[in-house]
């Protein structure tokens, strides 16, 4: 099997809440595809951002999203220039940088730099 895209899903409390938070997190525009009441995708380039209403299963353990990025340090001194809620950069020499990115519903998302 080889995939053509990617498209991570993540549980929300609030659709327009999350809908506000991540465009201005992200800094995107609207959404590019609303297939149903509840769900809507916004294409990020490598991958789709999915959010979907679902309060019973929003911030909870076990989604794991990692995004690649050329810096790490660079990503997460944006997001916390912004107020937004980040970890410190971790370092582990030779291998990656990476962080995280916490959303209103406790979401971790990591961002990660590859050293080597």
């Amino acid at each position: 099997m080889r995939a053509k895209a990617v498209t991570v899903g993540v549980p929300v409390r609030d659709l327009p809440a999350a809908i506000a938070w991540y465009q201005a997190a992200f800094d995107l525009g609207e959404a590019d595809q609303v297939p149903m009441d509840g769900l809507v995708e916004f294409d990020l380039g490598a991958f789709w951002l999915q959010l979907a209403a679902d309060p019973r299963l929003a911030g909870q353990e076990g989604i794991s999203v990692n995004i690649s990025v050329d810096d790490a340090s660079a990503v997460q001194q944006g997001f916390s220039s912004k107020g937004l809620r980040v970890t410190e950069v971790q370092r582990i020499e030779g291998v990656v940088e990476f962080f995280e990115l916490t959303d209103l519903d406790g979401n971790a998302i990591g961002f990660v730099t590859e050293l080597g």
